[in-house]
């Protein structure tokens, strides 16, 4: 039910998806929906959900509406809802991305990754995939740029995760997923085939002339949980990753240890404190398709949710608004 809508300068978080599923997800997420408090009037072309989760007001941008996607479009939006929102704290990057599971991290279809700094790296990195005359074999190129994460909510993850990896507490993100029950299309599907790298895509759009003989072996998961979560590097960029070496490449350089792949946080992250938060829907391979996007774009919005709640108002009421560090530095720039 929509209630009252609270104004503008009252939300604290936003949240931008790029996919009409991520946002479908995102939006069931929400204890309360609230109505639109005049966006338009307000010359924000972005389309908005708006509603609460716990104590904390979120307006969910939606991208799907425009038909354009990618970096630069994720960046036009962040500064949309920036000028829009005063009072917004950060925005949180919520989706699917393309995994890439190696011997030691066992991602699989339907976990979470999130972008946190490791290793002295920052969680995310910017890529770009060419080939030249002189080596016509596909590159990847990245740029580690000075990409803001909230501490506020970097220091919230180890509660959470805490809570995740003790099999006697609540699966709290399974049971955010059960709220999406009743929607269609959104269940956990059957299947999850994750290939060797030489063994290429044979035809299909869901991969039925594919031989099982072209499977990686792996064992069934211990424990109770439904999906797992991953922290570390996310690799952001315009160009779809589908090419398992070019996966391997990166997931296995040590400097880097990439997790995921996906194509819209880096736009927003270098000007607006954020973090990305991706639901794995497949292994960055030519086997790629869309079977997983809904159930992967719930499994990113329940951790989300799951996220916030343990994120104390408290600690948001503390952060100084975008704007009011905009003034600051504008103003210490006057003097």
């Amino acid at each position: 039910m929509v209630s009252e809508c609270p104004l503008v300068d009252e939300y604290t978080i936003g949240c931008i998806c790029a996919l009409q599923e991520e946002y479908d997800a995102a939006f069931r997420m929400l204890d309360e929906e609230f109505e639109n408090p005049g966006t338009s009037q307000l010359r924000d072309p972005n389309t908005y959900g708006f509603g609460r989760i716990g104590e904390h007001l979120v307006a969910v941008a939606c991208l799907f509406p425009s038909g354009h996607y990618g970096t630069y479009v994720y960046a036009q939006a962040a500064r949309d809802m920036d000028r829009t929102f005063p009072n917004l704290r950060f925005i949180l990057s919520v989706g699917i991305g393309g995994g890439a599971p190696t011997s030691a991290r066992d991602i699989r279809l339907g976990d979470v990754v999130v972008s946190v700094p490791n290793n002295g790296h920052c969680g995310l990195v910017s890529y770009g995939i060419f080939s030249s005359e002189k080596d016509p074999s596909t590159q990847l190129e990245t740029d580690e740029g000075q990409y803001a994460h909230p501490q506020e909510l970097l220091a919230t993850i180890p509660e959470l995760q805490r809570l995740q990896d003790d099999p006697l507490e609540p699966d709290t993100i399974a049971e955010h997923i059960r709220r999406m029950n009743n929607m269609p299309g959104f269940q956990r599907p059957n299947t999850d085939r994750l290939y060797r790298v030489d063994y290429g895509h044979r035809g299909g759009r869901s991969c039925e002339f594919c031989s099982d003989d072209g499977l990686v072996k792996r064992s069934k998961r211990l424990g109770s949980r439904e999906i797992f979560i991953h922290y570390g590097t996310i690799a952001s960029g315009n160009t779809v990753v589908k090419d398992p070496f070019l996966r391997d490449k990166w997931a296995n350089t040590s400097k880097l240890n990439v997790l995921c792949f996906e194509m819209e946080a880096s736009g927003m992250m270098p000007t607006f404190p954020s973090l990305a938060i991706r639901g794995i829907c497949d292994y960055s391979d030519d086997h790629k398709n869309d079977d997983w996007h809904n159930y992967a774009a719930l499994t990113a919005a329940a951790y989300t949710r799951a996220l916030l709640l343990l994120l104390k108002p408290k600690v948001i009421g503390a952060v100084p608004s975008r704007r009011l560090i905009l003034d600051l530095h504008d103003y210490m720039h006057d003097v």
